[in-house]
C-alpha cells in the first residue's frame, strides 16, 4: 500500500459547544480519489478549512508530503503542493479564460498580481496557461470572457487555475454544485484523467459523481466519520445507509 501524502490524525474543532470536527482521522493516497461525504452541517467544509490553514484545529495533526503542517500558514502549504478548488467559483469574470489562467501561474510563480497587464502579454505566462486550459478541456475557449462561459465551463476554468501549481494533492470543494447531468459528466471524465498526476480530497454532494470517480469515500456525519472504505463498502454499510445514503442507493 502506498504511503499517504496527505493524512489527519483525531483532528478536533471546537466552536463553543458544537464540536465540529471529533477526532477525525483521514488520509488521500498517490493517484486516488478519495471522498468526503455528508449531511450539510457534517463537518465536511471545517475539515477543509484546517487542511487549507485557514483555520487551526483545537487539537490533533496534519501531514503532507512528509511534513507536519498542522500550523503552517496557506500559503506555505500551497508551496508545498497543496492545491484547492472553491465551492463559489471564483473566477475573474472581466478577463478571458486564457488571462484567469496566466494570472493563476503569475501568483503560483510568486510575481505580483499588481502586474495585471503582464498576465495578458508575457508568453512564458500564456504558454503555460494555454496548456492548462487543454487539459481541462478548455482550450477552444480561452479567448472568452469568463462571464461569458457556461457554469460548468466555469468550473472547469477554476480547475485549471487550481493546477497553476501543478500540486500534488487537489482539494476539490464540490466542483459539481450547479451543473447539470451533461457538464457533470464531462468534468467526471476530466478529474477522472487528471488523478494519475493530482490525488485529490473530492467533497461532493452529487452522489453519482462520487460513485463513479472515488476510490475511497469518507463519511462524516456531526463531525465524526463513521465509516471509511471503498464505495461498495461504503454501500453496503448499514449505519452509512441510515446516516445519509437512504434506501435509495440500494
Amino acid at each position: 500500500m502506498k504511503e499517504p501524502l496527505l493524512r489527519t490524525e483525531r483532528l478536533v474543532k471546537r466552536y463553543g459547544g458544537l464540536l465540529a470536527t471529533d477526532n477525525v482521522s483521514i488520509d488521500v493516497r498517490p493517484g486516488e480519489i478519495h471522498a468526503l461525504i455528508g449531511p450539510n452541517g457534517a463537518g465536511k467544509t471545517t475539515l477543509v478549512h484546517q487542511l487549507t490553514g485557514v483555520v487551526a484545529p483545537d487539537s490533533g495533526t496534519i501531514h503532507f508530503a512528509g511534513h507536519d503542517i498542522t500550523r503552517l500558514p496557506t500559503h506555505a502549504r500551497v508551496r508545498l503542493g497543496l492545491g484547492r478548488s472553491f465551492q463559489i467559483t471564483s473566477v475573474l469574470r472581466e478577463f478571458t479564460a486564457l488571462e484567469n489562467v496566466a494570472l493563476a501561474v503569475q501568483g503560483h510563480a510568486g510575481h505580483s498580481f499588481r502586474f495585471l497587464a503582464d498576465a495578458r502579454r508575457d508568453e512564458t505566462l500564456r504558454a503555460p496557461a494555454r496548456r492548462l486550459l487543454d487539459e481541462v478541456g478548455l482550450g477552444a475557449r480561452g479567448s472568452v470572457l469568463a462571464s461569458a462561459l457556461s457554469h460548468g465551463e466555469q468550473r472547469q476554468l477554476e480547475l485549471a487555475m487550481a493546477l497553476a501549481g501543478d500540486p500534488t494533492v487537489l482539494l476539490l470543494d464540490e466542483p459539481m454544485a450547479g451543473m447539470g447531468v451533461e457538464e457533470s459528466q464531462r468534468l467526471i471524465g476530466f478529474l477522472r484523467a487528471l488523478k494519475q498526476k493530482h490525488a485529490m480530497l473530492l467533497i461532493e454532494h452529487d452522489m453519482d459523481a462520487v460513485f463513479q470517480l472515488a476510490d475511497r469515500i469518507t463519511v462524516l456525519v456531526y463531525g465524526r466519520a463513521i465509516a471509511s472504505g471503498t464505495p461498495g463498502e461504503i454501500r453496503a454499510n448499514a449505519e452509512v445507509r441510515q446516516a445519509y445514503l437512504g434506501e435509495e442507493m440500494a
